[in-house]
C-alpha cells in the first residue's frame, strides 16, 4: 500500500485470517484503536486523522475484507462470507495477531457497521466504539422510503445477484467512484484530487466483487441478525460516540435517538460535513476522537 498525503510513518503488513489476507497499516504506540473505512475507500481515507492519534495510541488501519489491498474468496450468492458478523469475527483476530486483545473501534460507512456488529459480538474485545454516518442495517432499510431511495441507490444496485451487479458497476467504475466522492460531500472539491485517483485505481475488479458481496449480505444476511438482536434487546456495552454530516440529516438530533435504542452510553452530534468526515471534517473529528479515545 503507498503512502498519501499527511499518513503518518506506518508499518505495512499483511494478516492471514483463514482464506483472507487483511491488509493492515500500523503506526504509534499506546492504548489500540482500530479504523475502519467505508464505500468506495481504503485505510488512507484517515490520512487526516491518524497523525493526531498515533502520539499516545496504537493505530491500525486496516483495508476491509478483499478491499483495497486486502485479499478474500468471493462472496456467496447471498454474500455468504462478507456478513458484518464474519467480518468483525476476522477483525478480532486480526487485532490478537497483531497483540492487541482489547481495543477501540472507529468505523465509516461500511466500515461501521463491521464495528458495532464488532461491539455486540465481541463485548469482550470492545472498549470504545466510534461510528460515523450510519444506523443499524435493519433501522437504514425500515426508513428506506420513496423519499430516500434514491440517495440510498448503492443498498439496493450492489445487492442485485452476481455477476450483474458487477458487471454493471465494473463497466464504468472510474464514473461511478468519481461521482460518489463528488456528490456525497458537502462540496465537490472536499476530497483533493490524489485522493480521488487513488481511489479510482483501488476500485478493482476483486475490489467491486467485495463490495457487491458486503451490500448483498447486508440485504439478505446482516439485516435479520441485526432484528434478531432487536427483538432480544442485545445492546452495545461500550461507551459510544455518534457523527454525521450536517448536510446529510436536517434533524437536529440525527441518528441518536435510534442509537439510543442500542446502547445506554450514547454521544455525539453532527460535524460540518457531508459523507465522507474523515476527509472533510477532519478536525472537528480528529479533535472529538482525542477526547473520547483511551490515551
Amino acid at each position: 500500500m503507498s503512502r498519501l498525503g499527511r499518513e503518518p510513518v506506518f508499518t505495512y503488513t499483511s494478516v492471514a485470517i483463514g482464506e483472507s489476507a487483511y491488509a493492515v497499516a500500523a503506526a504509534g504506540r499506546g492504548p489500540p484503536v482500530l479504523l475502519l473505512h467505508g464505500f468506495p475507500q481504503d485505510h488512507s481515507c484517515w490520512r487526516r486523522i491518524a497523525p493526531a492519534l498515533t502520539g499516545d495510541r496504537a493505530v491500525v488501519a486496516c483495508d476491509l475484507k478483499g478491499v483495497g489491498g486486502s485479499r478474500a474468496p468471493r462472496g456467496g450468492p447471498l454474500g455468504e462470507g462478507y456478513t458484518k458478523r464474519e467480518i468483525a469475527a476476522e477483525l478480532v483476530d486480526v487485532m490478537v495477531q497483531l497483540g492487541h486483545e482489547r481495543f477501540a473501534v472507529v468505523g465509516h460507512d461500511r466500515g461501521a457497521r463491521a464495528a458495532y456488529r464488532m461491539a455486540l459480538d465481541h463485548p469482550d474485545r470492545v472498549e470504545r466504539l466510534c461510528v460515523l454516518n450510519v444506523v443499524p442495517t435493519v433501522e437504514q432499510f425500515d426508513r428506506l422510503d420513496a423519499d430516500s431511495a434514491l440517495e440510498y441507490w448503492p443498498f439496493l444496485l450492489l445487492a442485485q445477484p452476481p455477476p450483474f451487479a458487477e458487471r454493471l458497476i465494473a463497466a464504468s467504475a472510474e464514473h461511478v467512484v468519481r461521482h460518489l466522492l463528488a456528490s456525497w460531500p458537502a462540496a465537490a472539491d472536499a476530497i483533493e484530487p490524489a485522493a480521488v485517483e487513488r481511489y479510482v485505481r483501488a476500485f478493482t475488479p476483486a475490489t467491486i466483487a467485495a463490495w457487491c458481496a458486503d451490500y448483498r449480505a447486508a440485504f439478505h444476511l446482516d439485516r435479520p441478525l441485526d432484528d434478531e438482536d432487536r427483538a432480544a434487546g442485545r445492546t452495545i456495552a461500550s461507551p459510544l460516540l455518534v457523527h454525521w454530516g450536517a448536510s446529510e440529516d436536517a434533524m437536529s438530533d440525527g441518528p441518536l435517538p435510534v442509537w439510543r435504542r442500542w446502547a445506554s452510553d450514547v454521544s455525539g452530534g453532527p460535524l460540518p460535513s457531508g459523507h465522507f468526515l474523515p476527509e472533510e471534517a477532519s478536525d472537528a473529528l480528529g479533535a472529538s476522537l482525542g477526547d473520547f479515545l483511551p490515551r
